[in-house]
């Protein structure tokens, strides 16, 4: 129907009718509440016992004003969901659903609803219904008193005894998905009284179930507006879309289900192949991706400071290797993704922007996209494209992670507690071999370190990985589906409950572990400094990346304790990330072989141990950690036993040297 409004109003009339009066005083009464049973006690006794009972006194005063409950209408089940572009003039009056985010959110303040004032000849009260935005206070006293002994009395404002309701004032903006092609994003007002104000903030996608009503211009907008009206939803319910991790609210079996796949021991895998299983291959990536959701756990120490938790990624590679559709899948997977683009993308788009507020007219602050990304992730595609003096904005968030504003006299700072994704190309568009990895990259060291993991992919001619991609494709162009996978990909909703129940957990790094990290650190600056050709380079950063993404793994395991396997697996992916810079060296005019890489890590470790017999896990652990994969390490023990370089036992546990 269209009279959406009106059916709520008597509604709300109804209800006033049919209520009971309260049996017994109420336990915490609010000053109107006080305030009206002062007047109905002088009322009473200013009248014979003759006079109309406690009824008639009760109708003395407005319904609006008497009303201690809130009428809402909620849109059926069926009921399709429209984008703001959907939403004309067919709607007007109409209960509707529209989704958006959210992108500016006035504080909630007292407005009106019904004005008391108070006469200073005759001590009436007059009372006055507001039920517009605007409304001209009264002057002039109407008491049948007043009238009839011509006094004119002058009334006077009673804040006390007049009645408030919370409001605030939203601004949706149409999602990316609803926008077309060369199109810019509708925007729409949202009014929000009562219960509903505060169920959203700026950055929020939410799904709003309202009444689409005009709204006249006034002043000097209406002169030349003439006979237009602009338009405004007033909200019944206000539903967030993806809610944050904080806000998930479990049930029990869905509890089970999870803590029954934690004790799984492919779990890491299959939540990892769950991230665009239609995308082939990219498996570390993916692992670090998932680690960028859970994310590591802040540390506040005693004196204040603050170190991050968050962890940021950089994908970096050559075109076609699929990262924009990583950043993608992540701003959709994540409850507070924004994605944006880096030539498009301004330093005050993705900071903050001082604007004026339409509706006070005061100079406000409007968060850009790292501040709606608050608590989120903020995927930043084309990051080489960025203007060095926009891509500085994002120095203080990557690690301070906080905005610094001092724009028209408001000095302030605001959070920006996000977790930073990028992707980029080479300078060259592709990776030149012919030049070093510093020259490739072309980004400064200060942004460089700042991010926990630094993927650089490189599309190589390899005839096995190019046989199995093509065929990858071509199966998705026959049957609009990804192919059957090792592991069978988890729903959206389930890995996003996972990641939530994992967050709360806060694990942290041992005593037992302290000596082996600091071992790893040392041994990580040693070779920085001996392979100074790669980008190898390793700082303190470095060591806070690989603890981040130690407890990020802890918290998936659901556990508050830090393992050796978390550290490992930590500087496998650290040292992956690096794996293509370390087969390139002297400008790409060489190879590294692995297997033969492979040896001199297992030599090594007989020389260090000064032992003939080692275990064959410390070997693995070993080689993995430094980034190399299990069926190459296989290949590895196989080949040097073929040549009689050392012995392995039947059951596969130790490796013996052969004497020369």
């Amino acid at each position: 129907a269209g009279n959406t409004r009106r059916f709520q109003l008597l509604f709300a009339e109804v209800i006033d009718e049919l209520k009971p009066e309260p049996s017994a005083a109420v336990a915490e009464d609010t000053v109107l509440d006080v305030f009206i049973q002062h007047r109905e006690l002088l009322q009473r006794n200013a009248v014979d016992n003759a006079a109309p009972g406690n009824e008639a006194n009760r109708q003395r005063y407005p319904r609006q004003l008497l009303r201690r409950h809130e009428v809402v209408f909620r849109a059926q089940m069926t009921e399709k969901v429209l984008s703001v572009r959907q939403v004309d003039a067919r709607h007007i009056g109409k209960l509707i659903k529209t989704e958006g985010i959210v992108t500016r959110a006035t504080p909630v303040k007292p407005a009106v609803t019904v004005a008391t004032y108070a006469c200073d000849q005759c001590g009436s009260e007059i009372y006055q219904e507001v039920t517009s935005p605007n409304f001209m206070p009264l002057t002039s006293c109407t008491s049948e008193e007043c009238v009839q002994n011509r006094r004119n009395g002058i009334l006077h404002l009673q804040t006390r005894g007049s009645k408030f309701e919370k409001f605030q004032e939203l601004r949706i903006q149409e999602l990316a998905r609803s926008v077309p092609t060369g199109h810019i994003p509708r925007s729409m007002t949202i009014i929000a009284r009562g219960e509903t104000t505060r169920e959203a903030g700026p950055g929020d996608q939410v799904v709003i179930t309202g009444i689409f009503l005009p709204t006249p211009y006034v002043g000097y907008r209406q002169i030349r507006a003439g006979l237009l009206s602009d338009t405004y939803i007033e909200a019944q319910i206000i539903e967030k879309e993806k809610r944050a991790y904080t806000e998930h609210v479990l049930t029990n079996e869905m509890r089970e289900e999870i803590e029954a796949c934690s004790h799984e021991s492919d779990i890491y895998d299959r939540l990892a192949n769950s991230i665009s299983p239609h995308i082939y291959g990219h498996d570390d990536v993916k692992k670090a991706l998932l680690l960028l959701l859970v994310g590591g756990v802040d540390r506040k120490l005693a004196d204040g400071m603050r170190i991050r938790g968050d962890i940021n990624i950089c994908l970096m590679g050559d075109p076609g290797v699929a990262k924009s559709q990583l950043l993608k899948a992540i701003a959709d997977l994540a409850p507070r993704g924004v994605y944006t683009t880096g030539r498009g993308s301004s330093g005050v788009g993705l900071t903050a922007a001082v604007v004026k507020d339409p509706l006070t007219g005061e100079m406000v602050l409007e968060g850009g996209a790292l501040v709606l990304a608050d608590m989120g992730v903020c995927c930043i595609d084309e990051f080489d494209k960025m203007e060095e003096t926009d891509r500085t904005a994002i120095h203080e968030v990557m690690e301070q992670q906080t905005i610094s504003i001092a724009k028209a006299g408001i000095t302030t700072t605001l959070n920006a507690r996000s977790s930073i994704l990028a992707a980029a190309n080479p300078l060259y568009g592709r990776f030149n071999p012919k030049k070093s990895a510093t020259q490739n990259i072309n980004l400064p060291a200060a942004l460089l370190s700042r991010f926990d993991l630094v993927f650089l992919l490189l599309d190589r001619p390899d005839l096995d990985a190019d046989l199995h991609l093509a065929n990858h494709i071509t199966y998705l162009h026959t049957h609009n589906d990804f192919p059957p996978l090792e592991h069978n990909p988890l729903e959206k909703e389930f890995v996003r409950n996972y990641v939530a129940l994992a967050k709360r957990f806060s694990p942290y790094v041992s005593e037992d572990l302290t000596e082996y990290v600091v071992g790893i650190y040392c041994n990580m600056r040693t070779e920085a400094e001996q392979n100074k050709e790669t980008t190898t380079f390793a700082s303190m950063r470095t060591l806070l990346a690989v603890l981040r993404l130690a407890t990020a793994l802890a918290r998936l395991r659901f556990s508050n304790e830090v393992a050796k396997d978390d550290i490992d697996e930590a500087l496998r992916l650290t040292y992956s990330s690096k794996s293509s810079l370390l087969d390139v060296s002297e400008g790409g005019r060489t190879r590294k072989d692995p297997i033969a890489e492979i040896f001199k890590i297992i030599k090594s470790i007989f020389t260090n141990e000064d032992r003939r017999t080692i275990n064959m896990n410390e070997a693995q652990r070993q080689a993995f950690t430094k980034g190399y994969k299990p069926d190459q390490v296989e290949a590895c023990l196989e080949e040097y036993e073929s040549l009689n370089i050392w012995q392995i036992n039947p059951a596969r546990t130790k490796i013996t040297l052969v004497q020369a």
